[in-house]
């Protein structure tokens, strides 16, 4: 089953932008279609393989900053290639 992902990770902490350009780079490295954008990071596959990938390295994050939100979209289809009609 393919799935959609859309992330937002916000570190509640002064020292936010390395933990957050490390995650990216993490999904990146991962071999699985990401895009990104200003406001969230998209993660497009395999749903067991990117549930894996997430897991992992969500627990990685977390375990960097002090506090911090994570806001998870999950969408059933790959939706990668969505293009506006308008």
């Amino acid at each position: 089953m393919e799935i959609s992902v859309e992330l937002t990770l916000s570190p509640l902490q002064d020292e936010f932008e390395q933990p957050i350009i490390d995650f990216i780079k993490k999904l990146r490295a991962s071999g699985l279609t990401v895009l990104e954008n200003p406001l969230s990071t998209q993660v497009y596959g395999n749903y067991d393989t990117v549930m894996k990938l997430l897991t992992a390295e969500i627990k990685n994050t977390f375990e960097l900053i002090d506090k911090g939100l994570l806001y998870m979209k999950i969408v059933k289809s790959d939706r990668s290639d969505y293009e506006p009609t308008f």
